[in-house]
């Protein structure tokens, strides 16, 4: 149920999740997953990211900025909103596109970005630290290696400004965003960019799309000689 303020407003979180054409992205994983692979891996990441999204309480629903004619197809499916990203000027300028979009239908509409690269995603841990991020203006969470940043909102009134891509998290505090760092949220964030990253996402537990593609890899689509295998795929419960 969306959660709702006691004058009645609605207050749910609008999610913005980018996504680039399946068949650039994730190019860190060709190396563990192969270039038949990738795409595949990319889009059940984002499926079962988006899943996990739209299964959280206080999440009221879920824009994917994306030019990808399947990836749309299949994640209109799931009940996302799909926004093709008109600017074409890479990451955050789709993400404040689609805040926009967000905004356009629901003015007052706290905003979070989130990365569409974290299949282990938990709805319960999610909204744990969207209830933390709620407490500030602006916030983020930063990625396992704490360099980047796998998402960052904002609240009724106050504009996203994204900063990803690379050491994000500095910028994202330089720009005055608060750092969430109380909840244990693994799987917030667990985002995948490399072999190294899957097999810790397939640890933590997976959604069924990205469990179903680790097979393939582990089977050796592409595996380079000499490197280590992934381990079996742990798969998240329904809804956990």
């Amino acid at each position: 149920m969306t959660p709702m303020r006691r004058d009645g407003a609605d207050v749910g979180w609008s999610l913005v999740v980018p996504l680039k054409p399946l068949a650039r992205a994730k190019s860190r994983l060709s190396r563990a997953a192969g270039e038949e692979f990738r795409p595949r891996l990319a889009l059940a990441f984002a499926l079962d990211t988006v899943t996990a999204a739209l299964a959280c309480e206080n999440v009221r629903d879920v824009a994917v900025v994306t030019d990808d004619r399947l990836a749309a197809e299949r994640l209109a499916a799931l009940g996302a909103r799909i926004v093709p990203d008109t600017p074409a000027r890479g990451l955050n300028a789709a993400l404040a596109h689609g805040a926009g979009a967000v905004r356009a239908r629901r003015p007052g509409a706290p905003v979070a970005a989130l990365n569409a690269d974290l299949p282990a995603l938990r709805p319960a841990e999610l909204e744990l630290v969207l209830h933390s991020a709620s407490l500030f203006p602006r916030a983020f969470l930063a990625d396992a290696a704490d360099i980047g940043t796998t998402l960052l909102t904002a609240t009724s009134g106050r504009e996203l400004e994204p900063a990803f891509g690379g050491a994000s998290r500095a910028r994202h505090l330089a720009s005055g965003a608060q750092e969430i760092t109380g909840p244990q949220a693994p799987s917030v964030r667990r985002d995948v960019d490399t072999g190294e990253d899957l097999r810790a996402a397939l640890a933590l537990g997976v959604g069924p799309h990205t469990a179903l593609q680790a097979p393939r890899i582990m089977a050796g689509a592409a595996a380079p000689e000499g490197s280590k295998r992934l381990p079996p795929p742990q798969v998240r419960a329904s809804g956990a």
